[in-house]
């Protein structure tokens, strides 16, 4: 299976204004951060896991020429508002886009974008058939075992991703008991990891650190990084030998 980083960063922590922090001004390209996703090819096919409001520019600057299916992790616009932009490939594949989440993502998305759901279609809306997953419950998926895992985003439930020894967690805060037992095993986590400094709703690096301390990957790589954070340089000198910063377009084999 190949592994392509879309985008690593994050809204958090960005300002809505021309930004002149260290991390705008980096000349260096691991630096230049699109909102959180990953793109996963295997068996001739091609998964996306959440489409952000970088998701058209992921698609174009990757040259992605086929979408087979969209996991969605939740129903945060920074995850969900680009899903309009699946309708380029309905259009070229003739055919409509799986969107695999809980219901509470799927009751959301009915309302953001209503006009692909209503009786009657507009000419030309995505074309979205909601699919419902649950955690701890394995689906089959051209042939891959997905095994949706449920974290907690504060008070909202979030599903990381299992396909086989591969795992990806972003936007959590706390994990259970069970679904720290659904990744026991994982050779390669992607984890959320916010900033260094406390926050209420994710993973600040000393605790994406004790996470994957406590699963025991072979490698852990870090995303949704906030521009408090600091350049992959910086973050990079923080971290023990087998933790790594994640950056875009970033591509790892399973």
């Amino acid at each position: 299976m190949r592994i392509t980083f879309l985008g690593t960063g994050t809204s958090q922590g960005v300002p809505v204004i021309a930004c002149s922090c260290k991390v705008c001004r980096s000349t260096d390209r691991h630096d230049k951060r699109l909102r959180s996703s990953i793109l996963l090819e295997y068996n001739d096919h091609t998964v996306v896991v959440d489409t952000g409001p970088d998701f058209r520019y992921q698609m174009l600057r990757d040259q992605v020429q086929q979408l087979d299916a969209v996991l969605m992790t939740h129903s945060h616009k920074d995850h969900v508002a680009g899903l309009d932009d699946v309708r380029a490939f309905n259009y070229q594949q003739q055919q409509s886009i799986p969107i695999y989440s809980n219901k509470a993502t799927h009751d959301a998305l009915r309302k953001e974008f209503y006009y692909a759901f209503s009786d009657f279609k507009y000419p030309g809306v995505p074309q979205l058939e909601l699919e419902e997953i649950f955690p701890g419950q394995s689906f089959e998926l051209y042939g891959k075992e997905i095994l949706p895992i449920e974290v907690m985003h504060y008070k909202m439930p979030v599903l990381g991703f299992r396909i086989d020894d591969f795992a990806y967690i972003t936007d959590a805060k706390t994990i259970s008991e069970e679904s720290f037992e659904l990744l026991k095993g994982v050779k390669t986590l992607v984890l959320n990891a916010l900033q260094k400094e406390p926050h209420i709703s994710h993973l600040t690096l000393a605790e994406a650190i004790e996470v994957s301390e406590r699963i025991q990957p072979e490698r852990t790589y870090l995303t949704h990084i906030s521009h408090r954070f600091g350049t992959h340089e910086e973050i990079s000198a923080l971290l023990p030998p087998n933790i790594f910063v994640a950056y875009d377009q970033l591509i790892i084999e399973e």
